[in-house]
């Protein structure tokens, strides 16, 4: 296992990536002002069982298989691309409805949704390949070393993402009183989903290993 002083750097370093906005906060964000802080939650806790399936992924040394494929790459980029981009198209074709101030939502959907985009963005794989072997004794066993940082991030990462679904779930309750909010949400939401997927597809092509 690491040395405390490194596992010490290693959550430092992964705390400083957390708390910097990004997709996966967007996704919250966007799910929790327009259901609540239970939909917020309910998509965190789908986001990061996705990143099990990474962890897992690293540790067996299968998302070096998929990052070292170009096609493989690609196939799973482009497949997370379209899912995102037909849940925002979903969302802006919805008519507008009188949104209650404790909406009803099907948490089992968007525990599922979030499932799907994290384990179909191969991102977050290159990120566990990128970021965590830094942190990793070599000497030690490595598989075992990349569970527990990875699990480590998760944890990190399930207080941080819960932390924004719960703060844009009560600003979502209040702006629910507003007569425009249902065209707004809907709006801002489709349009989140559709620019994730957008740059899910479009950012950097894939690099082979040197």
């Amino acid at each position: 296992m690491p040395s405390p002083t490194t596992y010490a750097l290693f959550v430092l370093a992964a705390l400083a990536l957390l708390v910097i906005p990004g997709p996966a906060v967007l996704y919250v964000v966007a799910q929790s002002v327009g259901g609540g802080k239970r939909a917020g939650l309910s998509s965190v806790l789908g986001l990061h069982t996705g990143t099990l399936v990474h962890i897992a992924a690293a540790a067996a040394g299968i998302s070096g298989l998929v990052v070292a494929s170009a096609t493989a790459f690609s196939v799973v980029k482009y497949v997370g691309a379209a899912y995102l981009i037909v849940m925002g198209l979903r969302r802006l074709a919805t008519r507008e409805r009188v949104v209650e101030v404790v909406p009803v939502v099907d948490h089992r959907r968007l525990y599922r949704d979030g499932i799907v985009v994290n384990v179909l963005n191969p991102k977050t794989a290159l990120f566990f390949l990128a970021f965590l072997p830094q942190f990793v004794d070599q000497h030690g066993s490595v598989p075992l070393e990349v569970v527990a940082l990875g699990l480590t991030f998760l944890g990190l990462g399930l207080v941080t993402d819960s932390l924004w679904a719960i703060g844009a779930g009560a600003a979502g309750e209040r702006l629910r009183r507003s007569p425009v909010f249902p065209r707004v949400e809907r709006w801002a939401s489709g349009s989140i989903f559709v620019g994730l997927g957008v740059a899910t597809a479009v950012a950097g092509a894939h690099r082979s290993k040197t």
